[in-house]
């Protein structure tokens, strides 16, 4: 059972990287820096997807579809887990955004993960497909994963899944979206959610924090790429103090569904995530709090190679079992 504000150290605090992770932050610096262009990042994404046979491997069936949208069909990718892993007869929903700044990432790019993901949760996972900035700024994103949120919950029964027991998820941006979602579904009454697992959110567009001066160079995710994605997902900056937008200036946060937020120590984004956890807490939202010390944002993404991501996908998995 969890406490309000419960935080896990996964380890004790360190000066620098762990060295699994200084290797992935070397290779990257040896590849050079992202361009700030969202075709050529998306470009390079594609490029560099790695073969996911292992993974799909891990999962019993892996299907794509779609849902109404209110200005298209948004994409899905269902991973359904294995009999022997899977959480009940049938088992919960989890509905996952992916990362990018709101400007990239992709249902392929988020396809190991999710993989990763059914097999430890035990859940159904939904991957959302939801339009990306510039093309699409704010409020495309939050108004499409509600949209699908609602359409999963309402189809529950045909993908598989238990439509009291749908859980939302994401990591970054995907995290922020997350937390939007749960602050839509409770103002607008449905659907009724389980839980949200909120992955080294985006919480406060405009804010300045100093976790955002302290690690703005050097590890992985920079304040200038910050900024940048920030001016590609808002039209103008008023948009920022939105909650659909920021979660963390919502006006009110009871009510909310339990979450588990995973913070990380090298991070800009590191304050904000932790002071989402404790506006939950003072809301009386039953939260969890996990941070994961001695690596970077985006982590998760790099499983095959940092142990502590693994951990954290385990983790997420037993949590989401024990508390559903």
């Amino acid at each position: 059972m969890t406490r309000h504000g419960h935080l896990d150290n996964i380890r004790r605090k360190r000066v620098t990287v762990d060295e699994q992770t200084r290797k992935v932050l070397d290779l990257l610096r040896l590849q050079g820096p992202l361009p700030l262009d969202a075709r050529e990042m998306r470009r390079l994404s594609r490029e560099s997807l790695p073969p996911l046979e292992r993974e799909r491997q891990q999962v019993e069936a892996v299907s794509d579809m779609s849902c109404p949208g209110s200005a298209h069909a948004i994409p899905l990718r269902v991973y359904r887990p294995r009999r022997a892993d899977s959480l009940g007869t049938v088992p919960p929903l989890l509905v996952y955004f992916h990362g990018g700044g709101h400007t990239i990432g992709s249902l392929d790019g988020y396809d190991g993960l999710c993989c990763m993901l059914a097999r430890a949760s035990g859940c159904v996972v939904v991957s959302v497909d939801y339009r990306l900035a510039p093309e699409h700024p704010f409020p495309a994103a939050p108004q499409d994963c509600w949209a699908a949120t609602a359409w999963i919950a309402a189809h529950a029964g045909e993908l598989g899944g238990d439509a009291s027991r749908v859980v939302v998820a994401g990591d970054s941006a995907g995290g922020n979206l997350a937390a939007v979602v749960a602050l839509m579904a409770r103002d607008r009454g449905s659907p009724r959610l389980a839980a949200q697992v909120l992955i080294y959110p985006v919480t406060d567009l405009l804010g300045d924090t100093p976790s955002r001066q302290r690690n703005a160079e050097g590890y992985l995710l920079t304040r200038e790429m910050i900024d940048w994605f920030h001016s590609q997902y808002l039209s103008q900056p008023e948009d920022g103090l939105h909650p659909h937008a920021a979660p963390l200036r919502a006006d009110n946060h009871s009510g909310l569904p339990p979450a588990l937020v995973i913070t990380v120590e090298f991070d800009p984004l590191l304050d904000e995530g932790e002071a989402y956890v404790q506006r939950l807490a003072a809301a009386g939202v039953p939260v969890r709090h996990v941070r994961f010390d001695a690596t970077v944002h985006g982590f998760l993404n790099f499983y095959r190679v940092i142990d502590k991501a693994r951990q954290a996908i385990n983790l997420i998995g037993e949590h989401l079992r024990q508390s559903l």
